[in-house]
């Protein structure tokens, strides 16, 4: 599933470093506005201790992780949404993304500049609200002047039930908030929603990006941003990005757990990040395992067998006959696919399994 989180925020707030750690790519990372003016995108591995587990027991000729893909956009200024600075193409590279990661600048630093003068993450945050929100409102105003005509001259049910969700969003964003906040009952509704590809329907994850010293702790800006969005529905994560590219210059796991533990991490930031990114787009993931190739497969979180098993290849879902399913907790605690069978462990499920999370699947079809 090649799904994305972008990676925006004011300009130089640590985008381009923080995306470096994430990525073997190589964003430029420089103290001016709009150094990264084509959006860079990293492909990052999702950790997972039960990957790593599986490999252990089945010693596979190849080994598959589960991936997301990142995208570090140009930075955003005020007036974007009319299209200063590079707003047009940043709202053009975010409207592509599945979920925002919003980068926020919490600490002090006479020696890199700040695009408004002074720190406050909760303004630069606002800074982008409204960017977006007036964005969204724009998309929706002009939808809702042709769905109107067709639900009054037409009589057209399904633009009626168009222009209400449209409605609900206007006033929404009319009042400031984001596209999020908006309920959709019906099928419906939902499926139109998402189509309108609003900019604040987005899923988001603050990164608040600290000092040294903030890493584990945090400081008086992250609270500041804490309290800034409650009742959004969104996560926050504390990240010392300059820290996270000292630790990835460190050449061997032990020297950077010791670098870790020096400042009161158990893990890294980046991985904390991208288990949260995955997390955020309502990801889960199920694994394939045997002596060819142990292998993670992402799925959205509620998908049915035959649904997932046509990650694997449509074939697969469309000649779905059942699913033999083996909890994880017992492939590790019996060691092998046998041990499990002769304990009576695996299970036959049909096509109303919803799969969990850990899952270790083998699909069998007929086309």
């Amino acid at each position: 599933m090649a799904l994305q989180c972008g990676i925006v925020g004011l300009p130089n707030v640590g985008k381009s470093t923080l995306f470096n750690c994430l990525s073997n790519a190589k964003a430029q990372s420089a103290n001016f506005p709009f150094c990264t003016i084509e959006p860079n995108v990293g492909v990052i591995t999702v950790p997972d201790e039960r990957l790593t587990r599986l490999v252990e027991i089945c010693q596979p000729r190849s080994v598959v992780p589960a991936t997301v893909e990142i995208v570090d956009i140009a930075g955003l200024v005020k007036g974007a949404s009319k299209g200063e600075g590079l707003g047009n193409k940043f709202l053009a590279n975010i409207r592509e993304t599945d979920a925002i990661i919003h980068v926020l600048r919490c600490f002090d630093d006479d020696n890199i500049t700040h695009v408004d003068g002074s720190i406050d993450p909760v303004r630069d945050k606002e800074i982008i609200d409204y960017e977006l929100l007036i964005k969204d409102l724009e998309t929706v105003e002009s939808r809702m002047a042709k769905t109107l005509k067709q639900a009054q001259t037409g009589g057209d049910k399904v633009a009626k039930m168009q222009y209400e969700v449209l409605a609900r969003y206007k006033e929404a964003l009319s009042e400031g908030r984001p596209a999020r906040s908006v309920v959709n009952e019906t099928p419906d509704e939902q499926r139109f929603a998402r189509d309108l590809f609003l900019l604040t329907n987005k899923p988001v994850l603050y990164v608040c990006n600290v000092d040294d010293a903030s890493a584990a702790t945090g400081n008086a800006y992250v609270e500041a941003v804490k309290k800034a969005i409650e009742g959004e529905g969104s996560q926050l994560l504390i990240v010392a990005a300059q820290t996270e590219a000292e630790i990835a210059e460190l050449d061997t796991w032990e020297e950077r757990q010791e670098f870790l533990e020096s400042i009161g991490l158990e893990e890294s930031g980046v991985s904390r990040l991208i288990r949260a990114a995955y997390a955020l787009l309502d990801l889960q993931t199920y694994f394939t395992a045997g002596p060819d190739e142990v292998r993670a497969w992402t799925f959205m979180r509620g998908s049915k067998a035959p649904k997932c098993a046509g990650i694997i290849h449509t074939d697969f879902e469309k000649g779905f006959i059942r699913a033999e399913v083996i909890k994880y907790a017992d492939y590790v605690s019996l060691g092998s696919e046998v041990a499990v069978k002769n304990a009576g462990r695996m299970s036959i499920e049909g096509k109303e399994y919803v799969v969990q999370d850990g899952d270790i699947m083998h699909f069998l079809f007929n086309v």
